[in-house]
């Protein structure tokens, strides 16, 4: 349990989320002797985390996915190379019994307003429930993905059976065996759901836009002995996790691809797909996210191997088309196991939405426009997020001018470093827009960011300073370095959650910046070293005020 919040209305720092980033920067700001507290939404740690849909696991490879604190990869051990997400829970309850988080985390406590006083320097925090606190520094680990999207779907509250979005699925489960079950979506979770619960269901109905290019994720239990015995690497794997352009402790090919025989190409394409994960993407031909013509290469590798896997041919067109619909890598790659497998089931259909669109949600199932009512007992709405921005504009966060953040990134996103905004003093956000989120393996972004955060915050604590925003100019500059990597990659070929897409109105544009973890490392160690180049301070004290 959470302690009362009693004296805790002037902190140094709050945090919004407990998940990973939320955590680490916790216990960065206790270090410090800083008073700092966690506001969470749920009930109890871990973030995105909290709770899974049925096969609901990671997809970043063991031992990454962790936070690389010696105090806590010490004694844990994984079972598995890719968790799940009840073993990541496991951890976070570990991460409490080692470092003490609960007692600095107010659960079932939603933000939903933030206003900075200039007359104070410190930032007006409202919860849904009416608590008001006034810290310094607001620091927003809420993530990429906290903000479900639903379609409109005409006739949805209509449907008699159950309907759950993947993020919302109830932590009691849905019992899903010898049901009628529609899976609306073909993302990272519908992939999960569909794998694990198509062996069970009376019949499964998957509802499909665009194909996923899933990659083998090659799943395995570890060793215990043997994960002991690595132990001693950890902390080098950590240290080159940030020196890679993905966040992970594995790195591009050095060459692009048309400059390699086809016999070298062929090879180093079986050596990845047999490694399993991610190493095929991250670790392709330099050239591959940016070549349309080696992409397409790379992409007649994938569909090749798929297709062997899959009976019917209509199946094989439809999972594995034989021109892309997008290049490869330019909307997420999904980890599977066994979901092709399922697609050779009788007691499975796949139906081409680019074909027949979903036409209504009726009482009994879905009725698509060509005329046939799929009845379901179980609709699951693998539909996505609002990712990278929904998380923030959801608040009603006001900086100087009385601008929402929202208002701020109607028509596009600025922000300073992917971390800060102009105009909205002390404010940072960890794992969002405009920073190397969604091509960086998530820890390894977490803490990078959130060691610039708490060197910040510690350098104005030592000169006196009480607020610290970038300029218009740096952010117009950091924008314009996001945009100019982001649309010379292929990313922008599809319509994807990385450039908003996937939102109705919502401006389509890089959402990521591209550069790589290890570029984005350097820029923003620079910056700190160089006094913090492209930010201001209020460096006077107001009558009142404390640092």
């Amino acid at each position: 349990m959470s302690e009362p919040l009693d004296g805790v209305g002037e902190l140094d720092v709050l945090v919004v989320g407990a998940g990973f980033s939320g955590i680490y920067q916790l216990y960065q700001f206790r270090k410090l002797g800083y008073s700092v507290r966690i506001f969470e939404a749920a009930s109890d740690l871990g973030g995105v985390w909290f709770n899974g849909y049925p096969g609901c696991r990671v997809d970043s490879d063991h031992p990454l996915y962790q936070l690389s604190l010696p105090e806590l990869w010490e004694d844990f051990t994984w079972k598995e190379r890719y968790p799940s997400w009840r073993e990541l829970y496991d951890y976070f309850q570990y991460v409490d019994r080692k470092l003490d988080v609960k007692k600095d985390v107010s659960f079932n406590t939603r933000v939903v307003a933030a206003h900075f006083d200039q007359e104070i320097d410190r930032w007006v925090v409202t919860t849904e429930d009416g608590l008001i606190v006034r810290p310094r520094f607001l620091v927003l680990c809420v993530g990429f993905a906290s903000k479900s999207y639903t379609p409109v779907f005409k006739g949805l509250e209509r449907f008699e059976g159950i309907c759950h979005h993947t993020a919302h699925w109830p932590r009691e489960d849905v019992e899903l065996t010898n049901k009628r079950v529609g899976v609306i979506g073909t993302g990272a979770s519908g992939v999960q759901i569909i794998q694990e619960a198509g062996p069970k269901v009376a019949h499964l109905t998957v509802f499909q836009r665009t194909p996923n290019m899933t990659l083998p994720m090659r799943q395995k239990d570890l060793d215990a002995t043997l994960q002991e015995q690595q132990k001693v690497l950890y902390p080098s794997i950590f240290r080159r996790s940030k020196q890679t352009g993905g966040g992970f402790s594995f790195e591009r090919y050095p060459k692009p691809l048309f400059s390699a025989t086809p016999e070298e190409r062929v090879l180093h394409w079986e050596d990845l797909w047999a490694q399993g994960g991610f190493h095929f993407t991250v670790s392709n031909f330099n050239d591959y996210s940016m070549n349309e013509d080696a992409n397409r290469e790379v992409y007649n590798f994938w569909r090749d191997k798929v297709r062997k896997r899959i009976h019917d041919p209509r199946m094989q067109e439809l999972l594995a088309p034989t021109i892309p619909p997008h290049p490869l890598g330019a909307k997420r790659c999904s980890l599977e196991q066994s979901y092709y497998e399922v697609f050779n089931q009788p007691n499975v259909t796949l139906v081409d939405l680019n074909e027949t669109d979903i036409s209504e949600v009726t009482s009994k199932g879905i009725l698509t426009k060509d005329g046939i009512e799929h009845e379901l007992d179980v609709l699951v709405l693998a539909t996505g997020f609002d990712s990278l921005t929904g998380g923030l504009t959801q608040i009603d966060i006001r900086g100087v001018d009385g601008v929402s953040i929202a208002e701020k990134w109607a028509n596009g996103v600025y922000t300073s470093l992917g971390m800060t905004c102009a105009n909205f003093p002390n404010m940072f956000f960890i794992y969002g827009v405009q920073a190397p989120t969604a091509f960086s393996n998530g820890p390894t972004c977490i803490e990078i960011q959130g060691d610039w955060v708490v060197q910040c915050i510690k350098h104005m604590k030592e000169n006196g300073l009480t607020a610290i925003y970038p300029t218009p100019e740096a952010e117009a500059e950091w924008r314009g370095l996001v945009m100019n990597t982001g649309y010379r990659a292929l990313i922008n070929s599809a319509k994807s959650w990385y450039v908003g897409a996937n939102i109705p109105g919502k401006t389509i544009e890089p959402l990521n910046y591209t550069g790589g973890v290890n570029k984005y490392f350097e820029i923003i160690e620079g910056i700190a070293e160089r006094g913090y180049d492209g930010f201001q301070f209020n460096p006077i004290l107001k009558k009142g005020s404390q640092i």
